[in-house]
């Protein structure tokens, strides 16, 4: 376990928290290029409104962030070198997806990395369950909701095969 200052822990959450909104920021980009593509597409009953999305990511960041924190506070990059690169290996899937179903349209494709995505969120909570165990619990919302993405993802390139 390393012990840090205050200073350099809330550093080190600034970091994981930049670090946490700029994956957000690029998906973001890809999902606001074309705001309107969501509510055009022929959803099931059970799609969530456009409006959702916004905010159940927000705190599904927040949550991300304070997770890598938790593990870089107690056991910093050496102690967590696998887990924190999985962390960030994740986030890049994260800020991908966007840009393969929102602005490129490629639903297959996005539903292929959204797998890859869901694998690397699991592997990245077994790794953080070793090292901290509640930043392994504050990712279950975040592998929940992307679960959820992918059965929207598949469910909409099938109702769209011309739009996706």
């Amino acid at each position: 376990m390393t012990t840090r200052s205050t200073t350099t822990q809330a550093l080190g959450f600034l970091g994981w928290f930049v670090g946490t909104s700029t994956a957000a920021a690029l998906g973001a980009m890809a999902s606001a290029r074309d705001a309107t593509f969501y509510t055009e597409l022929a959803r099931p009953a059970w799609a969530p409104p456009a409006w959702l999305f916004g905010p159940a990511w927000s705190v599904l960041y927040l949550l991300m962030a304070i997770a890598a924190w938790l593990v870089w506070r107690r056991h910093g990059f050496r102690g967590a070198q696998r887990a924190l690169t999985l962390f960030v290996a994740q986030l890049i899937a994260n800020a991908l997806w966007p840009w393969l179903f929102f602005a490129w349209r490629q639903g297959a494709l996005a539903l292929a990395e959204l797998t890859v995505l869901w694998i690397l969120i699991a592997m990245t909570i077994v790794a953080f369950a070793r090292l901290s165990r509640p930043a392994a619990a504050l990712l279950l919302p975040y592998l929940a909701w992307v679960t959820f993405a992918g059965a929207l993802n598949l469910t909409l390139w099938r109702m769209n095969p011309t739009l996706l």
